[in-house]
């Protein structure tokens, strides 16, 4: 009796080990397998060979430096939450930040200010229409903007915290630097080149100005947010700030706490709403992760509680967006099934 109960026990663990195993094959069909590092540089390689070659899109060139930046830059880089680092290409040139700073702005007011203060005084609606628009701002007296597009994000600059412009500035770089895990650095001559062409900015920020909708001086507000659009990052410093979101706000590579989960969780549904200017709906159809461009050829975009990812590849669509930065990402998310929407049935 003893040796049948023992072969039953041994045959009802073997059973349980069976199922468990069974289990875990089922659960990593329907999710697509863990994101293990041979399937993501498997991605990148394969992303890489696919789109280096690819001779569409020009650089900016509104911006004169932007228009020298060597077209063929192409650098690839995803951080996950927990640290590791993968890169393929170009990781180290740089370029300037531009639009995509707008996000960690946006970031940097809602935790020093919470999350009403961007809903109040600025907006999280997407305008519908062009990111310098006169119009949008014109339409609604300054409201129903977002911190995306560049009268949001001039009044979001006017509101970082700060007693002058040098401390407010000073703040923006670190806290940028923060989200990067290191510090970072202006790019002298792209400020140079735009603070001598933002003539349309100064009018937004001061037709914001006669709506109460600037919350310090305009001429000020506007040379600060032109130095944080000029500040240079490469593909891995974007990556780790997109990880970090992805991580709740703790940078994964340096752990160091930036932002709250909270602050992560207002952040990201407005780059899922505005973040590829107006192409944003289109970008978030096909991906399915918050992102955001810049003109100076860098794309972020963030799978929460999984990875940041970003490319820099400076020449750009009509929209403003990079299309070497679009192709890579799109792929790698789909080799990956990493869109958060991809909703496998039990």
């Amino acid at each position: 009796m003893k040796n049948f109960k023992d072969i039953t026990g041994r045959l009802l663990i073997v059973a349980i080990a069976i199922c468990m195993v069974a289990g875990t094959a089922v659960s990593k069909a329907q999710t697509g397998g863990a994101l293990t590092p041979e399937k993501i540089n498997a991605a990148l390689d394969e992303a890489y060979t696919k789109f280096k070659d690819v001779t569409e899109g020009k650089n900016a060139d509104y911006i004169k430096e932007l228009a020298r930046v060597d077209p063929k830059i192409f650098g690839i880089a995803l951080v996950t939450a927990d640290g590791q680092v993968f890169t393929k290409g170009d990781i180290t040139s740089m370029v300037s930040i531009q639009s995509i700073s707008k996000a960690f702005v946006m970031a940097q007011i809602i935790e020093e200010q919470g999350h009403q203060a961007i809903q109040d005084k600025i907006g999280v609606d997407a305008t519908g229409l062009k990111f310098n628009s006169i119009v949008a701002v014109e339409e609604h007296r300054g409201k129903e903007i977002n911190p995306l597009v560049n009268p949001g994000a001039i009044a979001a600059t006017s509101l970082v915290n700060g007693a002058d412009s040098a401390a407010k500035w000073k703040s923006i770089l670190q806290f940028q630097s923060d989200f990067a895990g290191r510090q970072l650095s202006l790019n002298v001559p792209v400020y140079i080149s735009e603070a001598g062409d933002n003539l349309r900015n100064q009018a937004i920020a001061h037709l914001l100005l006669a709506y109460g909708r600037m919350y310090f001086d305009p001429a000020e507000a506007t040379d600060i947010y032109t130095k944080q659009c000029a500040i240079n990052v490469s593909a891995k410093d974007l990556a780790i700030m997109g990880a970090t979101l992805a991580n709740g706000g703790v940078n994964p590579v340096t752990k160091k706490k930036v932002v709250s989960p909270q602050t992560v969780m207002y952040t990201l549904p407005v780059m899922a709403t505005a973040g590829l200017y107006d192409d944003s709906g289109i970008w978030f159809y096909n991906s399915g992760l918050p992102a955001k461009s810049g003109v100076g050829g860098g794309i972020v975009a963030v799978c929460p509680g999984k990875f940041g990812i970003a490319v820099v590849a400076p020449p750009l669509d009509e929209a403003g967006n990079s299309v070497k930065a679009q192709l890579a990402i799109k792929y790698i998310v789909e080799k990956l099934n990493a869109n958060p929407y991809l909703i496998q049935p039990k």
